[in-house]
């Protein structure tokens, strides 16, 4: 069969899986290509990749959507690298700047502002505007609470919300693929959680950031059934905004 076309995130949490791949003889199956999660969904959006590790916001507007994988970027409880940072107490923001890389995590705050804290919130996406507040995802995120006087962990906020983990990522393919080959990619995945030990000694170590927890306990990959009626929950909650 042709190669599968497949955009990842190049963010740390999505290492494990990577690092799987990269150990597994499914990477002869694929052409890889490491992109930030609004990149990854806009090119399976458009056809340019088979399978992407998408925000889940963007599932509803991929063809054929369908998941592929047991594995998600996931947390239960809080994540460590999606937050809303403030110059003001929750209650008083009333202007929010949105992170260009993300659309679950935007998605995600706009939900918890309206739903959970009851908060009518003007949004932007101007870098140049100034705000109240500002949704940041990812590696973008690392040490950042030091900087602001608050931050809320949006991961642990759905949970106080619902009582539910959260899916932030998860492999979407846009079309029909082997049984053989998903079971393949399912396989390298899993090989890469199992050995996040071994993967946490090849990366750097940063002074500000404990990387051994974030992958080992913060994010949690597994796909379940908790994680399914979270996803679904949040894209209908995103459907009232």
């Amino acid at each position: 069969m042709n190669k599968v076309k497949i955009s990842a995130v190049s963010y740390t949490n999505s290492k494990p899986f990577i690092y799987g791949i990269e150990h597994s003889d499914v990477t002869n199956q694929i052409e890889l290509s490491l992109d930030i999660p609004s990149d990854c969904a806009t090119k399976l959006i458009d056809g340019q990749v088979d399978v992407g590790l998408i925000p889940v916001a963007a599932i509803p507007h991929v063809p054929n959507a369908n998941i592929i994988a047991s594995y998600c970027i996931g947390s239960i409880g809080a994540v460590d690298s999606v937050f809303i940072f403030s110059n003001v107490p929750i209650d008083q923001i009333r202007t929010v700047k949105l992170d260009q890389h993300s659309r679950t995590s935007n998605n995600l705050a706009k939900v918890l502002l309206k739903f959970y804290w009851k908060q009518d919130v003007e949004f932007t996406t101007d870098l140049d505007s100034q705000t109240d507040a500002m949704v940041l995802i990812g590696d973008r995120t690392f040490g950042k609470k030091n900087v602001f006087p608050y931050w809320y962990d949006m991961g642990e906020q759905w949970m106080n919300f619902t009582g539910l983990p959260f899916v932030y990522a998860a492999w979407v393919a846009n079309k029909e693929l082997p049984e053989t080959f998903k079971q393949a990619f399912d396989k390298a995945l899993k090989f890469g959680i199992e050995n996040r030990k071994a993967l946490i000694g090849t990366l750097p170590a940063m002074a500000d950031f404990d990387l051994t927890d974030y992958l080992m306990n913060k994010l949690d990959f597994s796909l379940t059934s908790q994680k399914r009626e979270a996803l679904a929950r949040f894209l209908d909650y995103i459907t009232k905004l």
